[in-house]
C-alpha cells in the first residue's frame, strides 16, 4: 500500500483533476483504490456524486467531518473503515476489469475542524511542547494502520491548498507527496514555499517522534492545464517547467492539457475524464501516460 498526498499551496490548479483520474484509471489496471477528499470544498467528492446526492446521503453523517468531530468533542476514536463508500457509476465502469474505487467524502464543514483541532495542539503556531502535539498529528495516520486498509494497492489525498491541521495530518500519514500545478506564476511560486514547509514539518514531528518518525517523498510537480502551440507546449509553459526544476523539486516529463468541457461533463456524470467514452483522445493519452509515470516513480521511491 501506498499512501500519497496531493498537495499544492494554490487552489484551481488541477489537484482533484489529477487524484480523481489517477485513481479511476488505476482502479481500471486493476487496483484497489481508495481516495481521501481533504478539501472542504468537496471537489473530489463531486466528481463521484452530484450535489443532489451529496446533499441527501453526506450532510448529516459520513465524512470526513463527522469523523474529525468525534475526536474533536469526546477524543474517542471511530473506525475510519466505516466511512467509506463505493460510488456506484464509477465502480460499474470498473467491474469488468477488476479494480474497484472507494471514497471518504468530504463536507464544508470541515474548514471549521481546523481550529478544533489546532486548539489541542497549542493553537495556530502548533507548538511541540504541547501535550496533544503527537496525538492530533497522528490522527489519520493511526486510522490507515487499519488492518482493512491494507487491502487497497493506492491510498490518494487530496487536501486542501493550505499547510493547516488537517492538511499536516494528511502529510503525517503518507509515503510520497504529488504536486500539481499549472505553468505560471503564482502556481509556481509556491512550489519552493511548500518543499520548505514540508522540511519544517518533517523536522519538528520527527523530533518528537521517536520510531514513528516520518520521511514523505516529493514525486513531483504534474504541469496541469497546459496550452499547446501545435504538438508542443507554448514557450511560457517551458520557461516554468525550466524556473520549478531550479527548486530541486522533480518534475513529470508527462502534461495535461486544457480541456474544461471534458472535465466539467466527468463530474456530472460520476465517472473521470480518462474512463469516459468518445472523450478527447489527447486528454486521455496523457492522463493514461500520467498514471504509467505515476506508477514508476512511486516503484523507484519505494525501493529507495
Amino acid at each position: 500500500m501506498s499512501v500519497v498526498a496531493v498537495l499544492n499551496y494554490k487552489g484551481g490548479v488541477g489537484k482533484t483533476t489529477v487524484a480523481a483520474n489517477l485513481g479511476a484509471e488505476l482502479a481500471f489496471r486493476g487496483r484497489k483504490v481508495l481516495l481521501i477528499d481533504m478539501d472542504p470544498q468537496a471537489s473530489l467528492t463531486l466528481s463521484f456524486y452530484g450535489s443532489d446526492e451529496l446533499a441527501k446521503e453526506f450532510t448529516d453523517s459520513g465524512t470526513l467531518l463527522h469523523w474529525f468531530q468525534a475526536f474533536v468533542n469526546d477524543q474517542s476514536a471511530e473506525l475510519l473503515r466505516d466511512y467509506v463508500v463505493s460510488p456506484p457509476r464509477v465502480n460499474e465502469v470498473l467491474k469488468s476489469h477488476g479494480g474497484q474505487l472507494d471514497l471518504i467524502p468530504s463536507h464544508l464543514g470541515l474548514i471549521d475542524v481546523d481550529l478544533d483541532l489546532a486548539a489541542h495542539v497549542g493553537g495556530s503556531r502548533f507548538q511541540i511542547s504541547s501535550d496533544g502535539y503527537l496525538w492530533v498529528h497522528r490522527l489519520l495516520a493511526d486510522a490507515l494502520g487499519d488492518d482493512v486498509f491494507r487491502d487497497y494497492d493506492l491510498i490518494m489525498i487530496d487536501c486542501a491548498p493550505n499547510f493547516n491541521m488537517v492538511t499536516r495530518t494528511a502529510i503525517v500519514a503518507c509515503d510520497h507527496i504529488l504536486i500539481p500545478a499549472k505553468a505560471d506564476y503564482l502556481s509556481t511560486l509556491g512550489i519552493d514555499y511548500l518543499r520548505r514547509k514540508l522540511s519544517e514539518l518533517v523536522r519538528d514531528y520527527n523530533g518528537v517522534a521517536g520510531a514513528e518518525a516520518i520521511d514523505p517523498a516529493i514525486l513531483g510537480v504534474v504541469f496541469t492545464m497546459i496550452q499547446f502551440a501545435g504538438e508542443v507546449p507554448i514557450i511560457a509553459v517551458r520557461n516554468y517547467v525550466t524556473h520549478t526544476e531550479q527548486y530541486d523539486v522533480p518534475v513529470f516529463r508527462q502534461m495535461i492539457r486544457e480541456s474544461k468541457t471534458l472535465f466539467a461533463a466527468a463530474g456530472e456524470r460520476g465517472v473521470p475524464a480518462v474512463l469516459l467514452p468518445h472523450a478527447n483522445p489527447n486528454v486521455q493519452h496523457e492522463l493514461r501516460e500520467l498514471a504509467t509515470e505515476f506508477l514508476t516513480r512511486i516503484m523507484i521511491e519505494g525501493a529507495t
